[in-house]
């Protein structure tokens, strides 16, 4: 099985350093199958002077809206006035068309020839302006700069910080080709970080967002490597006997939780980002593997069969007796823990089918949120809201996306790969 394949060890890896843009062919299309039942009706008007910049700002600000799952983005006829930072916003008019909310914006060239980006967000309902912000910034900034908006947009809304600045990771297989790609939270952008003619696994982001670990086979052997996304240069992190898997970063990115078997069956251990400083965790008769460190630090989840089955346990990230957390069902691995530490998604067997299930740390409540039947590798978005995983449809690997309460629902795939092994990265500065 797949899924045991990968708790047993690491795939080899072959790594050509690539920081390619690839074509749009190869772009993530994005599905939204299922939407929260309450969504804010908001309308966002074209911004004035935009066609300046090529790609629109408005069409990516309202997809990044409707794909939330928190905002049902209203059409814009043609026949309405449209306002601008000039003119008085008629409140009354944009409440008839059940608007909630108003964003609108222009785009002015400068001098220098860059571009200057304003908007204002508008409560409709109170018949008030909740501010906005004015961008200055290159051509080619035009959609980091559409995403910034749609961030302050959410948040100022929702309360929730966007994500929507955010980067994620995830594999590609197109023939015999593997491709560890970087893009957008909406798909867009997206970069070869590495090449290989064999399969990619297991990429982890470090806390800043400048760094992937990964596992690679260079030497007819399982190692794990940090791979700076700056300039592309990377280093050994764990090259010992036997096998070297599933890298986690601690919160501090100090150091590296790895499943390594350089002493006998997989056990956890601790590493510097280096290499050096290698400490062991735990002993067990069993397989210790997927480490993940909690939001704080403390403690370190893990998948192990020590006690017959595959299940999540916990210990002190220091060391320590582990402690069984799920008890639901005879297999459930691959944990993650939400940022706020609240929150556990794994991945559970549910009457023969492998999906995405969450627990309440606090009150021990678990749910499954996904409805497909063959999903891997969860991954939350920073904020908590989403979680990125793995899974088959159509007989190819897509990603998929669920929020956290399991309402709101999305499906991510190349019209020519296999899509597998997703990371969602951090928030960054």
């Amino acid at each position: 099985m797949r899924r045991m394949r990968k708790l047993l060890a690491a795939f080899v890896v072959a790594f050509l350093p690539l920081l390619l843009p690839l074509g749009a062919s190869a772009q993530l299309s994005i599905e939204i199958t299922g939407a929260g039942a309450q969504r804010i009706p908001i309308a966002v008007v074209p911004f004035a002077g935009e066609a300046a910049l090529g790609p629109v700002v408005t069409a990516i600000v309202k997809a990044d809206l409707e794909r939330s799952g928190m905002f049902r983005v209203l059409e814009v006829p043609a026949m309405v006035p449209v306002p601008n930072e000039a003119s008085a916003v008629n409140y009354a008019e944009w409440r008839s068309r059940l608007a909630d909310a108003l964003v609108q914006g222009s785009v002015a060239v400068r001098p220098d020839g860059r571009f200057e980006v304003r908007f204002k967000l508008h409560d409709t309902v109170k018949g008030a302006d909740l501010s906005g912000v004015a961008y200055t910034l290159s051509r080619d900034q035009m959609r980091a700069t559409a995403h910034r908006i749609s961030d302050y947009v959410f948040e100022k809304l929702t309360g929730i910080r966007g994500v929507f600045s955010t980067r994620i990771a995830y594999v590609v297989k197109r023939g015999p080709r593997f491709e560890l790609q970087i893009a957008d939270a909406d798909g867009a952008g997206e970069e070869t970080a590495l090449a290989s003619l064999e399969p990619i696994i297991s990429p982890a982001w470090s806390p800043d967002g400048r760094r992937l670990a990964y596992v690679s086979f260079e030497n007819k052997k399982p190692v794990v490597y940090v791979h700076s996304l700056i300039d592309g240069k990377r280093q050994v992190a764990a090259n010992f006997k036997g096998s070297n898997s599933a890298p986690a970063w601690s919160p501090d990115g100090s150091r590296l939780a790895v499943s390594l078997s350089r002493d006998g069956g997989s056990q956890l251990y601790l590493v510097n980002p280096d290499g050096s400083g290698v400490r062991r965790l735990a002993s067990s008769n069993g397989i210790d593997t997927e480490p993940v460190f909690s939001p704080d630090g403390q403690t370190i989840y893990f998948t192990s069969d020590r006690g017959g089955s595959p299940q999540v346990y916990r210990m002190p990230a220091g060391g320590g007796e582990p402690q069984r957390v799920t008890f639901e069902g005879s297999y459930n691995v691959s944990p993650r823990i939400s940022p706020d530490g609240r929150l556990l998604a794994y991945i559970t067997r549910n009457g023969g089918k492998f999906q995405v299930a969450t627990m309440d740390l606090a009150t021990r409540q678990v749910q499954v949120i996904t409805d497909s039947d063959k999903d891997e590798s969860p991954s939350f978005a920073p904020n908590g809201r989403m979680i990125l995983l793995a899974t088959v449809a159509g007989g190819r690997g897509v990603l998929s996306a669920v929020s956290s309460d399991g309402r709101v629902k999305q499906r991510l795939s190349i019209s020519a790969g296999d899509v597998r092994e997703p990371a969602w990265g951090p928030f960054t500065k």
